[in-house]
């Protein structure tokens, strides 16, 4: 199974897809899509749909995967990513209907064990899963493929997190 996992963003919406077979997993590519600051944002959210479909049609994966947003404080911050992310949705629904998404808390719990684990364990322990030489840089990147292995190590009960 492939498996696209994405961190959204507006500025950068980091990706990582990965094959696996539900223990084993191997990491097929990462990255992020990058929007400039000052392009008007229909712009930007055309980028990242555009990116969106590029890849898919570079891995044609079986499932996508999304982490959920989580503001508590910035309202523009959460709005803007919130509109980055339903670009980047509409792009995979003209693909699959094979959404799923996780919370911060989830993603942290299926990578590092702990659901309150800092930023870097999480870096680190994606590292050590996929057999990496170094952390995935930059952040985004590596928070898309932790949202691919979040969804690899949730596949037996996949369909409680499939997106409604």
């Amino acid at each position: 199974m492939i498996i696209l996992g994405i961190d959204p963003g507006l500025a950068l919406m980091g990706y990582g897809a990965i094959e696996t077979d539900g223990h084993r997993h191997k990491l097929l590519g990462y990255g992020v899509i990058e929007t400039k600051a000052h392009t008007p944002t229909p712009q930007r959210l055309r980028a990242l749909q555009l990116g969106i479909r590029d890849l898919i049609t570079i891995y044609k994966p079986d499932d996508i995967a999304f982490e959920e947003l989580f503001f508590a404080r910035n309202v523009t911050t959460a709005l803007t990513v919130g509109a980055a992310r339903g670009a980047a949705i509409i792009a995979a629904a003209e693909y699959t209907e094979n959404l799923y998404e996780y919370t911060p808390m989830q993603i942290k719990q299926a990578v590092v064990g702990y659901g309150r684990a800092e930023k870097g364990q999480v870096q680190q322990m994606v590292k050590m899963l996929l057999n990496m030489m170094e952390i995935p840089k930059p952040d985004d990147a590596a928070d898309g493929i932790a949202v691919a292995i979040t969804h690899a190590h949730t596949a037996h009960s996949k369909e409680l997190f499939r997106m409604k």
